[in-house]
């Protein structure tokens, strides 16, 4: 005989299974600070990248004036600012993705706890119906 309360349980389950449940999972597999440091590395390297390709494109956009003031400007000055907005984009960026990933992994292990309830849940229904 069917148990509908089983049945509509199970298919809440194979929902969360098939659409966020996948990515909660992965998550799920690491500790905090595992997966935050490994988001944090990553966001890193792609600050870089793309302050990098920021930089090459507007020198490249000005490169007529850059290349009329190459000898007249001061090469120190110019590096220490260039270091201090890197370090600014990237400390903003990183900090914004320490905080959306923060949030992601809180909301991917809450999501999991719950997942986890529901197959208890089911396993004591199955248990019930094994005893009758």
């Amino acid at each position: 005989m069917l148990n509908e309360e089983r049945i509509k349980l199970m298919t809440r389950m194979a929902s969360y299974e098939e659409h966020e449940g996948r990515e909660n999972m992965a998550i799920g597999n690491y500790f905090r600070s595992d997966y935050i440091g490994l988001q944090v590395m990553k966001a890193v390297i792609s600050a870089t990248l793309t302050f990098a390709i920021v930089l090459g494109v507007i020198v490249f956009y000005h490169f007529e004036t850059v290349m009329k003031e190459v000898y007249q400007v001061d090469l120190l000055e110019m590096g220490r600012k260039l270091l201090l907005a890197y370090v600014i984009f990237t400390g903003i960026y990183t900090l914004i993705c320490y905080l959306v990933f923060s949030y992601r992994f809180s909301r991917a292990k809450k999501s999991l706890k719950k997942y986890y309830s529901h197959l208890q849940e089911l396993a004591e229904l199955y248990e019930d119906d094994s005893r009758r």
